[in-house]
This record gives structure tokens, C-alpha cells and sequence, in this order.
């Protein structure tokens, strides 16, 4: 593993950036999360980086060949986002562990396996639905080009890995974690394809229980990723891990709802509104409008593929969500959202009782921070 001076943590401005969004008792565990993320994606490479995650290699491979990787995942992690899933593995495992120490240094280890994670699919994700920004701005491949950021992302899943060999644990556990993170990321893939099926077809309509189940894979996944790690980072062992898992693919499932309210509303943080009308996402608003007024389909289809052709300054996009909009199926998806948020989050914080001490509390407080 390098060393820390050579393998700075992330700016200031992204740690003010989440941390604004959260309370102060976060402050102190996002910077060491951002210090873990920073080792293991540096601003350069030096030998002992290099080593780390490729092995012996030849002699003139150096810094320009590794930036082709490090710059476009490195780029979208310096951007943003809540970090609310790293934060969730450690306060979990803290939970899991009653505050051992040893258990919740493992915990801040083991951090880029939900957050690279989380970040390469992002850059997958605006590939496959052509999208033009995230977090505000170009895309990784409109930024970098489609084959280097398609690259860097696919790799970004294999460095995720590396972290597990660094934790103070046996081979077992170290195997198991391994072991969860790829089941994690093959359901991931599972759900995508599922949503691109449906997205590349204006006609066709999932039933809701095929959305909740790719939202469940797609997005869920990685919330179950990180309590599950975290858990067992923090020694409770993998029967209390999948009983944790369930409760948070559906917290997962919550905020993606809430995302595609929000992206019908006021518009996702770095997007345009209605850039899902753009790329022909079937989402719950949608569902539940088509539920309640199925001679709306044709309707919606045409202009979901008017606003595919025409962008998202094309007409077709308002009108869309004014057809959504006037069944009160937007509002109706949030309140589902926000009360399976609720549910959830109350289930998880309260997963070791009382021995969960103030990391129980401080889970009920993260997802309160985060409703919308």
C-alpha cells in the first residue's frame, strides 16, 4: 500500500461538498473515507501504488499509461457525490462491532469496493443511456472519450478489490468478502440489462414487479454491498449480513424511487429534468400513471420516442410529465418512496437493539438527512 504523502485524498472541495449535506457527527468519518478512496485512487502514481494493484509489470509502463485510468474515475469521484454508502459500511460495522476498533479501521479499508463501484457504473451508466453530464458536468465520455472513460470504469470494478487483501483479517473472511462483492456486481450488470431491455423500447412496459426487481439489482445492490461488508467487517458474520442485505436493497430501492420523482420535478443534481423521458426510462411514476390510465400508453410512447429523437429541449419532454403529473403519479411514487425509506432504515438502525449503540443512531439519522 503506498504511503499517504504520495497518495493524497481527495480536494476540499469534495469533502465540503458532502459534508454540507450532513451532520457534523459525519464530518470526522467521510474525511477518513476520503483519505481510504484517495490511497487507493490517486491524483499520480508512484511504484508502491503501482505494484499494488498491477503486479510486476514492465519496466516502461509509467505515469501517462496510468493515467489513462486514474483521470476519468478520479475526475467523476472529485465531483461529488453523498458518499452515503461508504458511510453506511462503516456505520454498520461500527454497529456490528460495538466500536471495536480493529473491526471499524477494517471498515474504512474495505470502503472502495461500494464507492469505485458505485463510480464505474456511473460511467457505464451515461454510456448506455448516451447521457451528456453528470453531477454537472461533461460525462467521463464525452470528457475523455467513449473507449478510454469505457476503460477506466471496467477497471475501476477490478481496483475495488484490492482493498480486500489489506484488512486485519483471516483468508476466510477475506474470501468471503471478495466473494460478496462479485455476486453483488453480477446482480448489478442483471438489473442494467433488464432496464436497458425496457429503456431501448418505448413499447414495451415492465410489470411493477419486474421494476422493483432491476431497481432492486441496479441500484438496491449497492446498498446491500456495503451493510453486508460492513457487517462483516465488523465480526457478526454473514447470516446477520444477509438479514441486513434485504432491508437495505430496499432503502437502495427507496432513493431510486425518489430519483426518478426528483428527475420528473426539479431535476437530478447535475442533470436536466426529464432527461428519463430523453432515454426512455420506465420508471415508477410511469408505472403507476400507466396503472391507473392504460389508454395512455401509445401516447406516452410517442413521446418518449420524440424526446429520444429530439433531445432534451424537445417539447415531447414537458409534455410527458404533464401527462404523469396529472394523475398525481409522481406524487404518489414519492410518498411510496419516502415511507419504504422510513421503514427500512428504522429495521436496519435497529438490527442489534440496543447493542448497536450511537452507530444505530447516527443510521437513522443519515437516511432522515437524505428524504426528500
Amino acid at each position: 500500500m503506498p504511503a499517504r504523502e504520495n497518495s493524497p485524498a481527495l480536494s476540499n472541495r469534495t469533502i465540503c461538498c458532502i459534508i454540507i449535506r450532513m451532520d457534523n457527527e459525519f464530518k470526522t468519518r467521510l474525511e477518513k473515507i476520503e483519505s481510504v478512496l484517495g490511497r487507493y485512487l490517486p491524483k499520480s502514481a508512484d511504484e508502491k501504488w503501482a505494484a499494488s494493484s498491477f503486479g510486476n509489470i514492465d519496466a516502461c509502463i509509467g505515469a501517462p499509461h496510468f493515467a489513462q485510468l486514474l483521470e476519468p474515475t478520479r475526475n467523476l469521484l472529485e465531483l461529488g457525490g453523498k458518499r452515503w454508502r461508504p458511510l453506511l459500511l462503516v456505520l454498520c460495522a461500527e454497529m456490528a462491532s460495538r466500536g471495536d476498533e480493529k473491526m471499524t479501521g477494517n471498515a474504512y479499508e474495505l470502503t472502495p469496493l461500494v464507492e469505485f463501484a458505485h463510480t464505474a457504473s456511473l460511467i457505464h451508466d451515461d454510456i448506455e443511456d448516451s447521457a451528456d453530464t453528470r453531477r454537472g458536468k461533461p460525462a467521463a465520455h464525452i470528457a475523455f472519450g467513449l473507449d478510454r472513460a469505457l476503460n477506466a470504469a471496467s477497471w475501476l470494478y477490478f481496483q475495488a478489490v484490492c482493498c480486500t487483501g489489506k484488512v486485519d483479517a483471516d483468508e476466510g473472511t477475506k474470501s468471503a468478502l471478495t466473494g460478496i462483492f462479485m455476486e453483488e456486481l453480477r446482480r448489478l450488470h442483471l438489473g442494467q440489462a433488464m432496464d436497458i431491455m425496457w429503456h431501448r423500447n418505448p413499447e414495451m412496459i415492465p410489470s411493477a414487479d419486474e421494476y422493483k426487481a432491476m431497481v432492486r439489482n441496479k441500484t438496491g445492490t449497492l446498498a446491500r454491498l456495503a451493510v453486508k461488508v460492513g457487517i462483516i467487517a465488523g465480526g457478526a458474520g454473514t447470516e446477520k449480513a444477509d438479514e441486513a442485505g434485504k432491508i437495505a436493497e430496499d432503502i437502495g430501492t427507496g432513493f431510486q424511487i425518489i430519483d426518478d420523482v426528483v428527475n420528473l420535478t426539479t431535476g437530478n443534481p447535475g442533470k436536466k429534468r426529464g432527461d428519463d423521458i430523453v432515454e426512455g426510462k420506465k420508471s415508477l411514476p410511469v408505472l403507476l400513471h400507466l396503472e391507473s390510465n392504460p389508454g395512455d400508453a401509445e401516447k406516452l410512447a410517442s413521446l418518449f420516442r420524440k424526446a429520444h429523437d429530439e433531445g432534451i429541449d424537445s417539447p415531447a419532454v414537458e409534455e410527458a410529465i404533464s401527462v404523469i403529473a396529472g394523475s398525481g403519479a409522481i406524487e404518489k411514487a414519492r410518498k411510496a418512496g419516502n415511507a419504504m425509506i422510513e421503514e427500512k432504515s428504522a429495521a436496519l438502525s435497529g438490527l442489534f437493539g440496543t447493542d448497536g449503540g450511537n452507530a444505530s443512531i447516527l443510521i437513522g439519522k443519515l437516511f432522515a438527512s437524505m428524504k426528500k
